[in-house]
């Protein structure tokens, strides 16, 4: 915080004494010196938000009461496997740099860490041995460019609350997945994922976030929605949209009473849009466009008084559009908000959409 430009230099191995060392949010430059090796006694080690390039020294590994580790927003370029002798380490936060190549299987001895931050750098493989890992309760490693299938042994994270492996290129969900127990947002955004959605995934009662979802491409996740998945009643967000799934959206989607946003867009659902989904009263964003969904409308709908966003376009909607649909404050006029174009749906229009219904077909109206 104080603008500190140039290199640290090396006379800062002098300070044998230094327990905590602070230098976020500088202009700091250059390689970190070796000696920092030599600072026995630290315990927090903070060098975020500078421009510190090349690797992170190998001395690093001798600074054994180290529990703190914060290099986030570096130009660092490789973890060295040194790393893994800091056995006291709690946080680890080394996301936003230019790491390459794999995560080094040393971070597996690392068993008191809580937290675990490598987001947003270029690391291409998840070692099996970090699913030693008991302690952690946050594993963030998204935005890299990790590929190949998530190892089984991540099931062994048992204390794990928060695993975000989005936007890279992984292909396949291990069934193991189904054991952490603690778990509340899996986010496996914008992958290529292949099969099915693992049943397994109804075991984990205390998700509130779950995002299978692709962004530019899709995933390519098939088969239908696992019943279990309609019995995680913890569930917030529950977004899907972008893949191949297929089946109905069944009435048990009643269950998930919390829910506020629920994203199948972009599938192959067929059957109806259930009435029951009108007891999710919390819900503020539905979404259920491009896929194949038929029958009418349920009047239900205007239960949801929540919702700002509605999704119903490019379906096979068909009969008239519930005049109940006006209940609901939604900036109808805005296709970002609303919209139900590309469907089956048979004048005459509620008052609220009537100029907003874009393109029908009516072949099959009276």
């Amino acid at each position: 915080y104080n603008g500190l430009t140039g290199e640290i230099p090396p006379e800062i191995a002098d300070l044998t004494g230094l327990t905590v060392l602070d230098l976020t949010s500088n202009q700091l430059t250059g390689a970190v010196p070796s000696g920092i090796g030599d600072l026995q006694d630290l315990e927090r080690l903070r060098l975020n938000w500078n421009q510190f390039t090349g690797p992170i020294p190998s001395e690093i590994g001798g600074l054994n009461n180290l529990t703190e580790l914060r290099l986030q927003h570096n130009q660092f370029t490789e973890i060295p496997p040194e790393i893994g002798n800091l056995t006291n380490l709690t946080k680890l936060d080394i996301s936003n740099n230019q790491l390459t190549g794999s995560i080094p299987p040393e971070i597996g001895n690392l068993n008191d860490l809580t937290e675990l931050w490598l987001q947003s750098n270029q690391l291409t493989l998840i070692p099996s041995e970090m699913g030693a890992l008991s302690n952690l309760r946050i594993l963030s490693l998204n935005n890299n460019q990790l590929t190949g299938s998530i190892p089984p042994e991540i099931g062994g994270l048992n204390n794990l609350a928060e695993l975000l492996l989005d936007y890279n290129q992984l292909t396949l969900i291990p069934l193991e997945i189904g054991s952490l127990s603690n778990l509340t947002k899996l986010d496996l955004t914008s992958n290529p994922l292949t099969g099915t959605i693992p049943s397994e995934i109804g075991d984990l009662s205390n998700l509130t976030y779950l995002s299978f979802s692709g962004l530019e491409e899709g995933n390519d996740l098939t088969g239908p929605i696992p019943p279990e998945i309609w019995n995680l009643t913890n569930l917030t967000d529950l977004i899907f949209f972008n893949n191949d799934l297929t089946g109905s959206i069944p009435p048990e989607v009643e269950n998930l009473t919390n829910l506020t946003f629920l994203t199948l867009y972009g599938n192959n659902l067929t059957g109806t849009l259930p009435q029951e989904i009108g007891n999710l009263t919390n819900l503020r964003h539905l979404s259920v466009g491009s896929n194949e969904l038929t029958g009418s409308i349920p009047t239900e709908i205007g239960d949801l008084t929540e919702l700002y966003r509605l999704g119903l376009g490019n379906n096979q909607f068909s009969g008239q559009v519930p005049e109940s649909i006006c209940d609901l404050d939604i900036n109808f006029e805005n296709d970002y908000y609303f919209y139900i174009y590309n469907n089956q749906l048979c004048p005459p229009y509620p008052y609220c959409i009537e100029e907003y219904v874009g393109v029908q077909d009516t072949t099959n109206c009276d």
